[in-house]
């Protein structure tokens, strides 16, 4: 009857041991999913921190294009007026052909005055080209500087998304583990 006694106060103090180690494992899981809801919170904050400058680097890329658009048009009438002001230049060109036939006085002045007209138009047309060459390599390097922080956001979201994934796949593989460690303890 002695031996019957103990076995069962082993048996309840077994059982107690189990439900213990059974809170605790409880207690563990709840600690390390409460844990992870917080790491994968902070990975959307940071995602969508990510997603926010990207739209305004998109913002600022959509101003350049429009002042680029601007800039065309006004580029384009400026080539309106260089036209016309050349056409001018032509019509003056003649006038003053033929007011040299007229007067011989003017003979030596007219070429100066037509190179001086010629280099001050070509001067602004060259003035022309090349802001437009410059506002070009603006565009291009922005361009290139907005598809590498695309990538670079697209590569850190990627790692972030990576290294949730095996976190999550790590705590199952721990929660699966220890079940089993369990049943093994049980069995034997």
């Amino acid at each position: 009857m002695g031996t019957g006694m103990c076995s069962r106060r082993q048996k309840g103090l077994l059982q107690t041991g189990f439900c213990l180690l059974a809170v605790v494992c409880l207690g563990s899981g709840v600690f390390l999913y409460h844990h992870l809801q917080q790491k994968v919170q902070s990975a959307e904050a940071l995602a969508q921190k990510y997603k926010q400058q990207q739209e305004a680097l998109s913002a600022q890329l959509q101003v350049v294009y429009e002042h680029r658009s601007r800039l065309e048009r006004s580029l384009q009438k400026e080539r309106g007026e260089h036209k016309k002001t050349k056409e001018d230049f032509l019509v003056y060109k003649l006038e003053a052909q033929e007011a040299l036939n007229k007067e011989k006085v003017l003979k030596l002045l007219l070429p100066s005055l037509i190179v001086l007209i010629s280099f001050c138009i070509q001067n602004q047309h060259e003035d022309v080209k090349k802001q437009l060459l410059d506002l070009q390599l603006q565009h291009n390097s922005l361009k290139l500087e907005h598809r590498k922080t695309l990538e670079t956001h697209n590569q850190k979201y990627a790692q972030l998304q990576q290294e949730k994934d095996n976190e999550v796949t790590n705590l199952q593989g721990k929660c699966d583990g220890e079940p089993r460690k369990h049943q093994v303890e049980h069995g034997s």
